[in-house]
């Protein structure tokens, strides 16, 4: 099965194509990843979403439950690993 693909251009003239409706530049995604922190070890989708959701320190992160979390659009369940890492490294863990 083959996934139709369009061209698309964002707003700072980045061309890609995608076959999702999600609108994010890839392009912009790579010049907007942070270089510290918990944010620049998740993927682009995961950041964007929880940015989106403002959700942008470990404290925030660790106010919601895994399934709240993995019910925000963009998280799959390949992120939580990851966070869960991340929280416990700084002595938190997501809400029971």
């Amino acid at each position: 099965m083959t996934v139709e693909k369009s061209l698309r251009v964002c707003e700072k003239g980045h061309k890609y194509y995608k076959s999702s409706d999600c609108p994010t530049c890839p392009t912009c995604d790579k010049e907007n990843k942070p270089e510290s922190g918990f944010l620049s070890k998740l993927s682009s989708p995961a950041r964007s979403a929880l940015v989106h959701e403002g959700i942008d320190t470990l404290q925030k992160l660790s106010k919601y439950t895994e399934k709240e979390i993995l019910k925000i659009h963009g998280i799959g369940p390949a992120s939580l690993p990851t966070m869960r890492t991340l929280l416990e490294e700084a002595g938190l863990s997501f809400k029971k």
